[in-house]
């Protein structure tokens, strides 16, 4: 069986593939040599009521008909670009507003520098050109794209964090702890990853 860093890789082969492919494409989307028009993010159109998306309740439903639960429109969410409507009561849209912007790559290089320039996950080894920008208050809760609420995580480990077993806290030195949940360790013990910082 395949490990990882935090233990062994318990995805079956075809959703270890399928992974690697999405990151594939995470990262070349990513990158800074793409054409203009096709240099975005590809764009998928969720209408579901504010307040449901905050609380985790309801439904959000896709142009296509089909239905996404609450956790998976809050994982889309993460890192998207969100644009409210205002809608009227027969439910065409009044007004959009603008897009919030993601962190940029000035902030996931200021990530970088202070989580240690890779995956800030006890003890992941992927460099930071693999990792994102996580909102440890999740946008959608009233999170701030800054630093102070910005940690870097692969796309493995992105996932795991959304899955809401692990906790991410900022310490008083201004660094990721990691708080696992209580089946890992029942006294919770912050962990940090010290691949990254040569420790």
């Amino acid at each position: 069986m395949p490990s990882t860093a935090d233990g062994p890789d318990r995805r079956p082969p075809g959703q270890r593939y399928a992974d690697a492919l999405v990151e594939l494409c995470r990262r070349q989307l990513a990158a800074d040599d793409l054409p203009t028009r096709s240099g975005e993010k590809s764009q998928i159109v969720v209408t579901m009521e504010l307040d449901q998306l905050r609380e985790g309740v309801g439904s959000g439903l896709l142009d296509t008909g089909d239905r996404l639960s609450p956790d998976a429109v809050r994982k889309l969410a993460c890192d998207a670009q969100i644009v409210p409507a205002l809608l009227g009561t027969d439910g065409q849209p009044l007004d959009l507003g603008r897009a919030t912007r993601t962190f940029t790559a000035a902030q996931r290089r200021a990530l970088g520098l202070r989580d240690g320039q890779g995956c800030a996950f006890p003890g992941c080894d992927r460099p930071m050109t693999w990792c994102e920008g996580h909102h440890i208050r999740h946008w959608i809760d009233g999170g701030l794209t800054d630093l102070a609420n910005g940690v870097l995580h692969c796309g493995y480990h992105h996932t795991t964090i959304h899955q809401g077993d692990w906790v991410v806290q900022l310490a008083a030195d201004g660094r990721p702890n990691f708080l696992p949940p209580a089946w890992v360790d029942s006294d919770r013990k912050p962990l940090r990853n010290h691949i990254h910082q040569g420790e």
